[in-house]
């Protein structure tokens, strides 16, 4: 029998706090040598795109792909667990709640590790599904007391801000140019499907930390090339998947603004093998473009609770 999880039951399952602490030790997995990963590898269709990605974990011992289509209507997302014993399907997460997790997850650990302990305030760029997360995934390691975001649509903007008010407890003010929102920010969010940069370096203060979540693919952009002149360290979840994915780092690196040997892996951060921050006026940077080991943990996790509640539909395999 394999598990079928919907969001619905992901929601009940997990917390944000649980997915960091999972993408944290899945990260030190990494650091260790001890899992796999396949970048994601993307089929273009008449009408639409298949994506996949896979990986595999020692603890738990686990694989796994997470597959999904981005067509007019939406995205669909669909990951698959397995036993890394036996090679069983143990369970099909459906829906967009897990990737939206993770994400967030991911930069929170970034954010753990790079900024400033005392940071109290955050500028978010893009108020999407996945910034909901983005400040989920902040607000849990650190001491958040105020947030400005802006969006492109005034509208969506507002109502973004008072829900997350809603659910964080804490003042979140709609402004209407992305400069005022990244004033006085400790730390910066971009979660955008720009293609050309809306973060600017001669926005950038003393101190900050900026997490650069949107761009997934080569021809998007959401940083300047001044931006990774002033990062005093920056840092990718994975290097293979940036190689091909991370535009904000390609072209910049095209031009020789910078080597990749100047860039790190987070695997590397959360295992003491590098510092990321000599000064706590450093300027850091996490490039984030989504790897398939954060989705197969979180989706192990999902499965590991859904089975010690009693939740899920069972799905007989054997017909």
């Amino acid at each position: 029998m394999a598990l079928l999880l919907g969001d619905a039951e992901i929601n009940n399952l997990l917390t944000m706090n649980d997915v960091v602490n999972t993408m944290e030790n899945a990260f030190k997995e990494v650091g260790k040598g001890v899992t796999w990963n396949r970048p994601r590898s993307r089929i273009r269709l008449p009408r639409g795109f298949h994506h996949l990605m896979a990986a595999s974990l020692a603890e738990p011992n686990v694989f796994g792909l997470k597959t999904y289509t981005s067509f007019r209507k939406g995205i669909r997302f669909m990951t698959l667990v397995y036993d890394g014993e036996q090679g069983d399907l143990l369970c099909i997460v459906q829906g967009g709640r897990c990737s939206q997790m993770r994400t967030g997850a991911v930069s929170a650990v970034g954010t753990k590790y790079m900024s400033n302990e005392d940071s109290k305030t955050v500028g978010i760029i893009g108020t999407g599904f996945q910034g909901r997360a983005q400040l989920e995934g902040v607000c849990a390691v650190r001491n958040i007391t105020s947030i400005k975001a802006y969006d492109r649509d005034n509208e969506a903007c507002i109502n973004f801000c008072n829900e997350m008010s809603e659910n964080l407890g804490i003042e979140i003010t709609p402004v209407d140019d992305p400069e005022k929102c990244v004033a006085n920010s400790d730390i910066v969010i971009t979660m955008t499907t720009a293609r050309e940069p809306i973060l600017f370096g001669s926005w950038l203060e003393e101190g900050m930390h900026i997490n650069a979540a949107g761009s997934n693919h080569w021809i998007r952009r959401e940083v300047d090339d001044d931006v990774i002149k002033r990062a005093d360290s920056i840092v990718v979840d994975s290097k293979e998947d940036a190689y091909v994915e991370a535009g904000d780092l390609l072209y910049p690196i095209e031009r020789g603004v910078i080597r990749w040997d100047q860039i790190h892996e987070l695997s590397d951060l959360v295992s003491g093998k590098i510092i990321s921050r000599k000064s706590n006026k450093d300027i850091t940077l996490l490039e984030s473009q989504g790897i398939a080991i954060s989705d197969i943990a979180t989706a192990a996790l999902a499965y590991e609770r859904a089975k010690s509640e009693g939740v899920g539909q069972e799905i007989p395999l054997d017909l």
